[in-house]
């Protein structure tokens, strides 16, 4: 199988230097490439001259997330991309149990290894963990991550399952299904591309798969922190377009009337908290989704599975009933 490590940076020079070399010692295997989305520091230089050996995409523009691994990937010729972002840190084999499973699984077509805080090694990271999935309403949670509860790793997911969501902090995917799906969805900008790309997948009968056998170590939130309004916009807005693009027709709007129902006491919550910019974020988010909502129900496919969610309502789990742990939830 012919691997390609496709990592897309902005202005992550510092970040390339600190991590580029463990990917580089691990994956002889693969292919690296840099996708550099019109960084304005240093990183091209950096690359010139500390990593000669790793191949560099210049994007025009910086693209985002989901355009700008669009753009870069359209003409690479290979059997998997393995999309890594630029503030991992890999492990010694993390390639191997992953290319093993794209081989024995032909149904398999997205994975992603276990996900582990750099900060903090002994615990999962924010953004995938072990293996993601969603509720009824769309809200995103991880087996060792619900909301802001972070689980430590005790090797309580050390199974090899099907999962609903990889995260786009290490994902991989075959390359034929990522351009039969046609990439990521460009109008999303960044965050959540992954999970609507993944929906789509599961829709055409492809299968997502978590294996502990591949260890990597996030930052997380190197490019917008977790407090970040605009992070709160994005997360919000891009989760009302994704289940317009992929819910089954009959759970459509009586799932969308109760998800804007749960923002406003998401906003409400916001606003007790002392923190009104991220309630703003929210009020801008819907205006947002009822500016787009048009373009986005014409994106929807055919074929959508009634069982997308793994549990009808996470904040109730969490806020009501004060289950805070994957496992005391599903």
């Amino acid at each position: 199988m012919k691997v390609a490590v496709v990592i897309l940076n902005w202005n992550g020079a510092k970040l390339l230097q600190q991590f580029l070399p463990s990917i580089l010692r691990y994956a002889p295997e693969a292919t690296i490439f840099v996708a550099d989305n019109a960084s304005t520091d240093n990183s091209i230089a950096v690359l010139k001259s500390q990593f000669p050996s790793v191949q560099i995409i210049q994007n025009q523009h910086n693209y985002g997330f989901a355009k700008g691994y669009n753009e870069a990937l359209k003409n690479l010729n290979f059997d998997i991309y393995a999309l890594v972002n630029s503030d991992i840190e890999v492990t010694e084999n993390w390639l191997q149990p992953i290319l093993e499973k794209f081989k024995n699984e032909p149904k398999t077509a997205i994975i992603q290894p276990k996900i582990l805080d750099f900060k903090n090694k002994a615990y999962f990271e924010y953004a995938g963990a072990a293996g993601g999935y969603i509720d009824q309403y769309g809200y995103p949670f991880c087996r060792g991550r619900i909301f802001d509860t972070i689980e430590k790793d005790q090797q309580q997911y050390e199974d090899e399952t099907e999962i609903f969501w990889a995260s786009g902090a290490c994902f991989f995917i075959r390359s034929e299904v990522y351009h039969a799906l046609q990439g990521f969805d460009d109008d999303f900008f960044a965050h959540q591309e992954e999970i609507d790309l993944c929906w789509r997948a599961i829709n055409r009968g492809h299968h997502i798969k978590y294996t502990p056998k591949s260890v990597v170590y996030h930052v997380g939130g190197a490019t917008l922190q977790q407090g970040n309004p605009k992070k709160t916009y994005l997360n919000f807005r891009n989760s009302l377009l994704m289940l317009v693009k992929n819910l089954p027709k009959s759970q459509l709007l009586p799932v969308l009337f109760l998800r804007l129902c749960l923002d406003g006491l998401a906003g409400i919550q916001f606003l007790f908290k002392g923190k009104p910019m991220h309630t703003f974020a929210i009020l801008k988010a819907h205006f947002s989704f009822y500016y787009l909502l048009p373009r986005f129900y014409k994106k929807r496919e055919g074929n959508q599975t009634k069982m997308y969610f793994k549990t009808k309502s996470i904040v109730y789990f969490y806020y009501i009933k004060k289950r805070t742990i994957f496992a005391v939830n599903v």
